[in-house]
Formats: structure tokens, sequence, C-alpha cells
């Protein structure tokens, strides 16, 4: 059964641009089915992805992956045609003495003699396949490229390992602004430009691996050490990365509560893994949710396994454990639309894109093949159509939301326009979408289990109305000019 909701139109403001805030305006939407084009809330830096902690290797062909399937894997991630056309690259700077796997080799493996002395660092030209993967990513366009620290050296730390937690050394803290720095100027020398650079990751979390514990206080004191460096370096400052969107208000509210601090964080990074990315950070600046994959302990591609998207649980894979539950395309999806329209976002930032074995990652790697998850979809619907320097805009439902409607909508700037409508719902529902601009042609796109970002059909605006079917368990992308 089909079942059909028609409410009035949304009409569309003739005003010129209002300056973008901070997106508690995300609240303030329609209250009928719809997209306000002239409302702006956020703007969107990108969607992305990181291969740290060597996976960048794998995919380059260190797990046996052949060259044809590594440029399809490429294309899967990075091609605006055929793939997700991601933008955004998350690297991870190493800390590691050795390059093991699952490790980050250091520039500066061992202590040159103290935070005064004459730094000694190494550079191999590799690290770890990322620098091969970010001259792949910028061959496709990508110009937005985050380096982050899990750690620092263990010789500049409280427990003399770059693993198991530990925090910092004032005394090192200098120092280390200047191996951050130096790290950033090794890519510029490879003829990758770091955009954004962070040094601390899941700063409230003491982990196996690669981890560095700060306060809020403690963070809030580093940056104002490591700022007046990575800003004359021409790269924007971010914090903190912690594992939940609660728990990094905590380190946003410290850095907005110290003026010197603030001044040097462009934009504020948080992981949903312990607490979801539902509601905007307590700052006027940019947000990212940095890092997240889902849970699961096996390979699942599938769009809709029936668990409960979105559930919080615990699980662990490696460099980086996982924290979070329902690991289908649907979850991914709803976790999109949840950080963009709920949180205020301005990007997303998925884990790892290829991994091995039982990955939550958006592709398996498998010796010399690969599979595609529908979580790549997922993602890949808001990717590939919303892109960078777009903004969202005010949207709504209406009386579909009761059953199971989801929607937000996107301004790029040519001016295209992009409804991403999630119907999470099992009935299919058919609805009017104001969206003015009197009459228009566009395309329809559907992701689902038999669909993956698949053209369905054309969008028809007749009288400023899209009259849309929306299946059930499935996401439907309207792009439109």
């Amino acid at each position: 059964m089909i079942k059909t909701v028609r409410t009035a139109l949304v009409g569309v403001l003739a005003a010129a641009l209002i300056p973008l805030a901070m997106p508690s305006a995300a609240a303030e939407q329609p209250s009928t089915p719809g997209a306000d084009f002239g409302r702006p809330l956020q703007p969107i830096d990108g969607f992305g992805f990181s291969e740290a902690f060597q996976r960048a290797d794998l995919m380059r062909g260190a797990g046996g992956l052949t060259p044809e399937h590594r440029r399809e894997v490429l294309d899967l991630l990075l091609n605006r045609r055929t793939g997700a056309g991601l933008s955004i690259l998350r690297l991870g700077i190493g800390s590691s003495s050795d390059e093991v796997y699952d490790h980050m080799k250091s520039i500066q493996p061992t202590d040159p003699g103290g935070p005064d002395a004459p730094p000694r660092y190494e550079w191999d030209g590799k690290d770890g396949g990322q620098v091969w993967l970010a001259k792949e990513a910028k061959r496709y366009g990508v110009q937005r490229f985050y380096a982050d620290a899990w750690s620092a050296p263990g010789y500049m730390k409280t427990n003399g390992t770059d693993a198991n937690g530990g925090t910092l050394k004032p005394e090192w803290r200098r120092a280390y602004a200047d191996y951050l720095v130096q790290y950033a100027k090794f890519y510029r020398q490879e003829g990758i430009r770091i955009t954004d650079l962070g040094f601390t990751n899941e700063p409230d979390l003491a982990t196996s691996y690669a981890s560095m514990q700060f306060t809020p206080k403690e963070a809030a004191e580093t940056v104002k050490a490591v700022g007046p460096a990575v800003r004359r370096a021409g790269i924007g400052l971010v914090c903190c990365d912690a594992a939940g969107w609660d728990q990094q208000a905590e380190y946003s509210a410290a850095i907005e509560a110290d003026p010197q601090a603030s001044r040097y964080v462009g934009v504020h990074t948080g992981h949903p893994y312990v607490t979801p990315s539902d509601q905007p950070l307590p700052t006027a600046r940019r947000t990212w949710m940095s890092e997240w994959s889902p849970n699961g302990t096996t390979w699942n591609e599938a769009w809709d396994d029936e668990n409960q998207a979105g559930a919080r649980s615990a699980s662990v894979e490696g460099g980086g454990g996982r924290r979070a539950g329902g690991y289908d395309g649907l979850a991914v999806a709803e976790a999109i639309h949840t950080t963009l329209a709920d949180a205020g976002a301005s990007a997303y930032v998925y884990w790892f894109g290829a991994s091995v074995g039982a990955t939550r990652g958006l592709i398996q790697l498998d010796g010399a093949d690969y599979r595609a998850s529908k979580r790549l979809w997922a993602l890949a619907a808001y990717s590939r159509f919303v892109r960078p320097g777009a903004v969202r805009v005010a949207a709504s439902a209406g009386a579909a939301a009761a059953d199971g409607v989801k929607v937000t909508a996107f301004r790029n700037r040519d001016g295209g326009r992009v409804l991403e409508i999630l119907n999470t719902g099992r009935e299919a529902v058919r609805t009017d979408f104001g969206v003015g601009g009197g009459r228009g042609v566009g395309d329809v796109y559907r992701t689902d289990e038999t669909h993956s970002l698949s053209r369905v059909g054309r969008a028809v605006v007749r009288g400023g109305a899209l009259d849309v079917e929306l299946p059930p368990r499935a996401l439907t992308t309207v792009v439109l000019p």
C-alpha cells in the first residue's frame, strides 16, 4: 500500500542570502513537506574517509589487490560520476617507532635529546601509503586534507610510549607543535597541501594502540601552544576528535571559554562512538563529524539487515576501535541525516574507506579482489551530489514524518538543489514536496537493497511542487537544477 500525504507548499525566500551562523536554526524547519532553498543553515565542507594505520598501503596493493581492482576501488571512493566522489581525506600522523602492520611510524621515532634539542626528522615519502593515496585523491579533485595525530611519540609523553594513553609533557608542547607542522611540510614537498591539522584524537580515551589523553582544560592549554605555529604555517587548527559527541561538547566549551584558545580553533571535531552526534556543539565555529563506523563483528554489505539502526553498543576494529551499533547501509544513511540535520555538522568523515577482514569499512579488501557494501552507497548518495561549498537549507517532511520520512536539502554553489529523503518506515509514501521555482526537471536516484544510487526516473516540478514516491526502507535522492 502507498500512503499519500499532500499539504500546502513551502515558498522560497526572494531575499539575498543571510549570513551563515551556528546552526541552532536547524530546529526551525518548515511545517509542511518541502525545502526552502532561500533559508540557509550550515555550510557544507564535504564528506570524507580515512586510510590511516597502513590501510592506504593495503589499497595500493600490499595485501594483493590487483592494479585493475585498485583503480576500481579508487573510483568507488573518489569518482564523482560513478562512485562516491568523496572530498575530504583524513590522514593519520604517525607516532610509533616501528612500522609493523597497524602502526603509523613517526617522522621522529627517537628522542632528539630533549624538547630544546635540534630535531632529527625522517621522511620516507610513503607514510604508510598515505602519500600515494593523497596524490590519487588530488587527481580526483580532492582539496581538503585533514592530518590528525592519535598520539605524540612516546618520549614526549608522561607514560613513555605512544600507546595506552598518557599525556603530553608540558615542556614538549612547543616541540610537538613544530613536529606537527613539519609533517605538513613533508606533504607539501610531495605536492599535497594539508589544509586542516589536529594534535589529538579521542583524548577522552586510553587505548592499547596509539592514544594520548587530555582533559578539556589541558586541551585548551595545548591549543594555545600549538595554535601559533600551525597558523604561521597557513594551516587550519581543529580540535579535539573526542570519542563521543557529548564529550566533545565539553572540549568545545573549554576552548570557547578561553579567548586565546578559541581564536586558534577553526573547526571543532567529534566522534559519535560513545554518544551520538544529534545536537549542535557549543561553538559558533564549524563542526565536523570526523570519524565513525558502525558496530559489528562480521563483514556485512546489506542495506537493511533488520537490526536496530543507530543502536549503541561496543565493538573493536584494529587501529582505532570502533564503538557503535547497527552496521547496514540504512543505519549509515540515518546517522548521516542525524549528524547533518540535528547536530548541524558541516562535514561527515567516515572511518575506513577500505579495510580487511570483519571490517565495517565501506569496502572490504580481499586479497586480489574487493567487495563494496551498501554503506558506501549510503554515503555516496550525499557526497556525490552535495559538494563542498554547498549549504544545507531548511526542509521538512511535514506529516510524512509520522510515517518515518526524514529529509535534508542542500543548495550547491552552482545553484543546483539536492533533496535527500529517507523513508525508514515499512510502507511506501507518496507526497508533494514544495521546492519553489515554478517548473523544472531533474533526476531521481534510489539506494536500497536492490539499488545502489541508481537513477530510477525524472523529477518533474510543476507549480513549485515535486510529486515523489518514497519506497519503504529506502533513500531517495532528488537532484534539481
